[in-house]
Order: structure tokens, then C-alpha cells, then sequence
């Protein structure tokens, strides 16, 4: 690589207070100039043997080049997320799936891929033929890893991811961003690294900064009971919910197979919840949304007081409960085939009990003379 002249001065403007970043490592002495890297050094160099040195280690120096330049905000979130995509070493990182320069530049001919959730992230050249360090990133779904382009529909603006994420592949509105219901069949390409950024935070807010908290020991965790204290208005009443309940609560919502984060609020600092809190790729610092407003319900319905209810079933019959409540609850019921009447959530299935132990729509349970007992 022949570096232009205004290249070359601003390295040579770099050196004056020294620097290393990814292996290169630049500096001016009173003999002369240093230039170290994995491939290539040299001490005392004149100004004419320190450039051509430079372009011995293009690639370090595209690469320098590409993150001090092209890259904004060091230390950021943003920065720290674009270098995780092509495995770029970080002090946080502290994981032998870093890549040195050499072995990043062969990678991102072909393409680096990393998992976010349910994106697919791809890190690449912008020119594979001349790569300048120059580059770019591509956005989908995970599902659609082997699906041909021209299949998907396209789009280059981040904005547009928010309305991707809106609904699910049924047409259902998705209330929580970080389920894993997010619908499949598009892509985003060629899209630069702020853009990259961008459009990740339109998909699942805020997991980028989160995530970056966290890897620099700086996550801050609101958990449950203060987290419910400060609750005013209709939301006032979810500090009431018993502990135990709470336990129910993550169960029924903190886990893999409802959402993608990983929880790490507890039911106070120095109480932990039994539930294990997930394997997602980023953390949960405190009940979201959708947790208060369900534990505002759950919080109503412990309020009442238990009675003991008699009904008659067969065993067959309380197995079918049992298998009813069960599809409901894993969201299976549309994979029920209708012919299958062996299945206890089959659609006949439950009609026929219905007819057989509902009375006027309502199950035909008659409450004990001596409650709780």
C-alpha cells in the first residue's frame, strides 16, 4: 500500500505522543522513529524508512486508520458493539475468540457473523478486491442465515427496523421487543457502523448500552422490591405481591423461551430468586414494562382468599386440564392438528369437555362447606 501524504502526516502526528492500538505501536525518539507489530519493527528510523515501513503493515494501518477515523465515540457502546461484530481484542472482551489484524482482515473478506439475540450480524469489506479498511455490515434475521437476497426484503434506513419488530410472523402485536417472536423474511446491507447501531437499538433497545454497563462493571440493577416501592397510581399495589409469587412471576416471564435477556434483577440485592435468570447475550437490569403491569394483575388476584372447590373428573379429564393449561402456557396451541383428538389441547377435545363439565359457560365446581379445607 502507497499511503498518500496526508495519511502519512497524520500518523506521523500520532507518533509524536506515541500510541499502540491492535498490535501497531508508533513513536518518536530523539534517534529517530519506532514502529512495532507482530510482523514487522524497526528502532531509528528517518522519516523516509518510518514511511515505508508504514506501508510494509497496510493492514495495521487500515486498520488503525478505520477505528480512529471512521469510528466515532472511543469508549462508547457503540464502539465496543462494532468491535465484538468482527471480534476485535477488548480489555472486557478477555476471550481467546479474538481475532489479531491478519486474521480479522481474512475473516471480513468472506464475512465475520455474530449472534445478537434473534440478528444475525455481518461485519465485511466495503471492497473486497482493495479492502482500505473501509467497512460495512449487514442485518437479519438468524432464520433467514442460508436464505438467498433476492428472497428478502430489503431495506437500508435503521428507522425501518422499528416497524419490523412491531408485529410477530402472525400479525400479532409484540409488546415485548426482546421476545423471541421476531418475525423473519427481511435484511439490511451495506449499512455503516453508526447505522449498524442504530437499527439494533430500533430491534431491542437499549441492550447495546446494557450490555456495554455490564462489560465494564458499571450495570446498574434495580431490583424488585425497590423497583415496586417507587410504583405510583394503578401500579401502586405490586409491592403487595408475596415473594413467593414473585418466584412465579420470573418463572412465567424471565426465561429463554420468553424473552432474550437475561434477567438480573433479584428480589433484592441480597435475596436471590430461585429462577434461573436466562443465558441471554445481554442482561436485564430491572422489571420492564410488561413485568409491572402483569404483577399489577398477579398482585389483585393473590389478594383473594383461597377456597376448596369440589368437581367431578375423570382421570383422563384432569390429565387433559393438565395439558390444556400446558399448551396455553408454552404457546402451542395452533400447533395442535384439529384431526389429532388424542392431543388433550385439540380443539374438539376441549369442546367435548366443555359441553360435558361446564354449566351456563361456567365449570361445574361446587365450593366446599368448610373452605380451605
Amino acid at each position: 500500500m502507497e499511503l498518500r501524504d496526508h495519511e502519512f502526516e497524520r500518523l506521523r502526528a500520532a507518533s509524536e505522543d506515541g500510541f499502540e492500538f491492535d498490535g501497531l505501536k508508533l513513536e518518536r525518539t530523539p534517534d529517530g522513529y519506532v514502529l512495532e507489530t507482530p510482523v514487522e519493527s524497526g528502532t531509528e528510523l528517518t522519516e523516509t524508512e518510518f514511511r515505508t515501513a508504514l506501508e510494509a503493515v497496510d493492514e495495521y494501518v487500515t486498520n488503525w486508520r478505520y477505528w480512529q477515523e471512521a469510528v466515532d465515540g472511543d469508549g462508547t457502546a457503540g464502539r465496543a458493539f462494532l468491535r465484538w461484530c468482527e471480534r476485535a481484542p477488548t480489555e472486557a472482551d478477555g476471550s481467546d475468540a479474538s481475532l489479531p489484524v491478519p486474521g480479522r482482515y481474512e475473516a471480513l473478506r468472506d464475512g465475520i457473523d455474530r449472534t445478537w439475540g434473534q440478528l444475525r450480524v455481518t461485519a465485511r469489506f466495503l471492497d473486497v478486491d482493495e479492502p482500505d479498511g473501509e467497512r460495512v455490515y449487514d442485518l437479519w434475521h438468524v432464520d433467514d442465515a442460508d436464505t438467498p437476497l433476492s428472497e428478502l426484503e430489503v431495506y437500508d434506513q435503521p428507522r425501518e427496523a422499528r416497524d419490523i419488530s412491531t408485529y410477530d410472523e402472525d400479525g400479532q402485536y409484540r409488546p415485548l421487543k426482546t421476545a423471541p417472536t421476531l418475525r423473519s423474511g427481511w435484511a439490511f446491507t451495506g449499512l455503516s457502523g453508526t447505522e449498524l447501531v442504530d437499527a439494533v437499538d430500533f430491534f431491542y433497545p437499549a441492550t447495546v448500552a446494557n450490555w456495554h454497563r455490564e462489560r465494564e462493571g458499571a450495570l446498574d440493577v434495580d431490583h424488585w422490591t425497590e423497583t415496586a416501592e417507587r410504583q405510583t397510581g394503578i401500579y401502586d399495589v405490586i409491592d403487595e405481591l408475596p415473594r413467593e409469587a414473585v418466584e412465579w412471576m420470573a418463572e412465567a416471564c424471565c426465561v429463554d423461551s420468553q424473552c432474550l435477556r437475561r434477567r438480573e434483577w433479584q428480589y433484592e440485592e441480597r435475596d436471590q430468586l430461585d429462577v434461573d435468570g436466562g443465558d441471554g447475550k445481554f442482561p436485564c437490569r430491572e422489571p420492564c414494562s410488561l413485568v409491572i403491569a402483569a404483577a399489577r394483575k398477579w398482585a389483585i388476584l393473590e389478594s383473594e382468599s383461597e377456597k376448596t372447590y369440589e368437581l367431578e373428573l375423570t382421570t383422563s379429564e384432569l390429565n387433559q386440564l393438565e395439558e390444556l393449561i400446558d399448551a396455553v402456557a408454552e404457546g402451542r396451541v395452533d400447533d395442535v392438528r384439529e384431526a389429532d383428538v388424542n392431543e388433550g389441547a385439540n380443539r374438539y377435545r376441549a369442546r367435548y369437555l366443555r359441553a360435558k363439565r361446564f354449566e351456563d359457560g361456567s365449570l361445574d365446581a361446587v365450593e366446599s362447606s368448610e373452605p380451605g379445607q
